[in-house]
C-alpha cells in the first residue's frame, strides 16, 4: 500500500467517524458523492458527476435514511469516502450565506454573546444549522444570496471534500455544547449584515 492509499483510508476512517459523531448528538446525516479527479462519485446508479461544485446524497431516498442512529451510519459509511451531509427539515435547517455576510453574521453572534456552529466552503459559503421549522424573515427571503435549506435538501459537513478543498468548521459544535439556536436567534446579526453588507457594494460603486 503506497502513501496515496494510506492517507485515503485515513481520511475514509475520519469522514466516518465524523458522521457517527454527529448521529450521536441528534444530526440526522447522510453519505454523498464524494471527488475523484474533476468529478463527483460514489452514486451506484449513475454515472460519474460532471460539473457539479458539491457533493449530492448517494441514495435517492436519502430523508428515509437520515436520522437513524450511529449504527445505522457506521454501515453506511463502510468502504467509500463519502461525504457527510446534514440532511435538512428533519428538525436541523441550515442557513447558507455568503462570506461577506456570513462573517458579519459570525461576528454580530459573538458580540451578543451567542456562539453557534458555523461551517464554511472553499466556494466561499457559510453555514449556520439551526433548528428546523423557521422561515425566514421577509426581507432575507428576497436576497439571492441567502438560502435557507429545510425539507428535501441538504448541506456538506466538515471534513466533507470539495473541488478544491474542504468544509471546515468556523466555530465547532462542541463550542456551544452541540445546542443549535432556532433561525430567529440567528436572524438580527444576519440583517445587520445584510445591511453593511450592501452599504460596503453601495460604496464600492459610487
Amino acid at each position: 500500500m503506497d502513501s496515496t492509499d494510506t492517507w485515503r483510508d485515513a481520511f475514509r476512517t475520519e469522514l466516518r467517524a465524523e458522521a457517527i459523531g454527529f448521529a450521536c448528538h441528534g444530526w440526522p446525516v447522510v453519505p454523498g458523492t464524494y471527488p475523484s479527479g474533476a468529478n463527483w462519485v460514489g452514486r451506484d446508479t449513475d454515472r460519474p458527476q460532471v460539473g457539479l461544485r458539491g457533493p449530492v446524497p448517494v441514495h435517492p431516498d436519502f430523508a428515509e435514511k437520515a436520522g437513524q442512529g450511529p449504527d445505522a451510519v457506521a454501515r453506511l459509511w463502510a468502504g467509500h469516502p463519502f461525504s457527510v451531509l446534514l440532511a435538512t427539515g428533519l428538525g436541523v435547517d441550515a442557513l447558507e450565506l455568503p462570506t461577506d455576510i456570513g462573517r458579519g453574521t459570525a461576528i454580530g453572534l459573538r458580540v451578543a454573546g451567542l456562539p453557534v456552529p458555523i461551517a464554511a466552503t472553499p466556494a466561499g459559503r457559510w453555514i449556520f444549522p439551526v433548528l428546523g421549522g423557521g422561515r425566514l424573515h421577509r426581507d432575507l427571503a428576497e436576497h439571492p444570496d441567502v438560502v435557507l435549506h429545510t425539507r428535501d435538501s441538504w448541506v456538506p459537513l466538515p471534513p466533507s471534500p470539495c473541488l478544491p478543498g474542504m468544509v471546515h468548521w468556523r466555530v465547532k459544535p462542541g463550542v456551544c455544547g452541540w445546542n443549535l439556536p432556532r433561525l430567529p436567534d440567528v436572524t438580527e446579526s444576519v440583517l445587520a449584515a445584510t445591511a453593511g453588507s450592501a452599504r460596503l457594494t453601495g460604496a464600492g460603486h459610487r
